[in-house]
C-alpha cells in the first residue's frame, strides 16, 4: 500500500491521497444514500449504509486511503450524553455537567455497528488500498460535550480549563480511556492505520495545550503501540501553530495533519526530521478549480518532493465542490 508505505517514511511518489471528508455531501451518490438513512446518526451507525458511502469515493476517484464515515462525537454519545444534529446547524449536545453521568461500559455495545462497518469496508476495499479508522482527539471532543456545540469558541470549555480544571482533566481521562478501546476495536477490525482529529487544538495556551491536547494523544499513542508495535497513528492537531514542533515530538504519534494556514516549509523546520506530514491544500482551492487550485497543488508537490509525504487538505471538503476538480486534483498529482 503506497498510503501505509509513506507512513512509514518512504518518500513514495507521486505521494499518495487521500481527502478528508472525502465521504458527503459533495457526492450526489452520497446524498442519496444520506436520505436512504432518514437521519445523520442514523447512517453513521447503519454498517450496510455506513460501509457503502466509505467507498463511494475510492470508486469514483481511486483515493489511496478511505477513512470509515462516522462522526467524532458517536463516542460521546456511546458514553451516554444525548447527541443530535440540527440540520444546518450541526451537533448538539446537553452540556456536561457531571462526569458521573458518562458510563465507560456501556460505550462499545452502543459503537458496535461502526466496528462492523469497519469490518465491511476493509472485506470490500482494494487490497492496494489503506483503511483509517479515527476518533476525535480528547480535547476536541470534549469542547462539544462541555459546551453543547461547535462553532469554535467553545466559551465554557475555556473558562472551565481555568475555573475548574479538574473537572476538564476528569473528562478528558476519561475520553482518553474510552478513545484507546475505541481505536483498538477499530484496528482488530481491519484499520490498517488510526487518526486522531484535534480539530479544535488551537484554542488552548500553550500550557493548556501540553496538558489538554499532547499528553492526552501520547497516552493514545503508547497504549495502542503497546499492543500493535507496527501501528501508525497520525495525529491532527489544527491550528496549533508554534505549539506544532513539540506536539511532533511529545505526542507519540508518527505522522502530523497540517491545516491550511500552517507552512510545510516551516513545519520541517520544526518538527524532527522523521514526520511524516500530510495535508494542506486549501479546501477553497478545491472548489475554485483551475489554475489557482493546479498551482497551489505543485507548490505543494514542490515543498515535499524527495520526502514522505500524503496529501491530503488542510480541512474537509466541502459540499459545494464540483467533482470535476476532484478528478482534476488527482489527474495533477498523478502525472506530476
Amino acid at each position: 500500500m503506497k498510503f501505509i508505505q509513506a507512513l512509514h517514511g518512504e518518500p513514495v511518489w507521486p505521494p499518495p491521497v487521500w481527502l478528508m471528508r472525502q465521504a458527503g455531501r459533495y457526492l450526489p451518490e452520497y446524498r442519496a444514500v444520506r436520505a436512504q438513512a432518514g437521519d445523520f446518526i442514523s447512517l453513521c451507525l447503519n454498517p450496510a449504509l455506513a460501509t457503502e458511502v466509505t467507498l463511494q469515493p475510492i470508486r469514483k476517484f481511486g483515493f489511496d486511503a478511505a477513512i470509515l464515515f462516522s462522526d467524532i462525537l458517536i463516542l460521546p454519545m456511546a458514553l451516554g450524553q444525548g447527541l443530535r444534529f440540527a440540520e444546518g446547524e450541526g451537533p448538539r449536545l446537553p452540556p456536561l455537567q457531571d462526569i458521573s453521568a458518562l458510563q465507560l461500559k456501556r460505550a462499545p455495545g452502543v459503537y458496535a455497528p461502526v466496528l462492523e462497518t469497519v469490518r465491511r469496508v476493509r472485506a470490500q476495499l482494494p487490497p492496494e488500498t489503506a483503511l483509517i479508522g479515527f476518533a476525535g482527539g480528547p480535547a476536541t471532543v470534549a469542547c462539544y460535550m462541555l459546551d453543547g456545540e461547535g462553532g469554535g469558541s467553545f466559551p465554557r470549555t475555556r473558562s472551565l480549563a481555568y475555573e475548574n480544571p479538574a473537572f476538564v482533566e476528569a473528562v478528558l481521562d476519561m475520553l482518553t480511556e474510552a478513545t484507546i478501546t475505541y481505536l483498538d476495536g477499530q484496528v482488530q477490525a481491519g484499520a490498517n492505520c488510526v487518526m486522531l482529529f484535534e480539530s479544535w487544538a488551537g484554542i488552548f495556551p500553550a500550557h493548556q495545550f501540553r496538558k489538554f491536547v499532547t499528553a492526552p494523544n501520547r497516552r493514545i499513542s503508547d497504549a495502542l503501540k503497546a499492543k500493535y508495535p507496527g501501528l501508525k497513528i497520525i495525529g491532527f492537531p489544527r491550528l496549533a501553530g508554534l505549539n506544532l514542533g513539540e506536539y511532533a515530538r511529545e505526542s507519540g504519534v508518527d505522522a502530523i495533519g497540517l491545516d491550511t494556514v500552517t507552512d510545510i516549509r516551516a513545519a520541517h523546520a520544526v518538527c524532527p526530521e522523521n514526520t511524516v506530514f500530510q495535508g494542506n491544500l486549501d479546501p477553497l482551492l478545491l472548489k475554485l478549480g483551475g489554475k489557482p487550485m493546479e498551482d497551489a497543488v505543485h507548490e505543494i508537490l514542490s515543498a515535499v518532493r524527495g520526502r514522505p509525504h500524503i496529501f491530503n487538505l488542510g480541512h474537509g471538503i466541502t459540499p459545494d465542490v464540483p467533482e470535476a476538480n476532484v478528478a482534476r486534483l488527482m489527474e495533477v498529482i498523478r502525472t506530476s
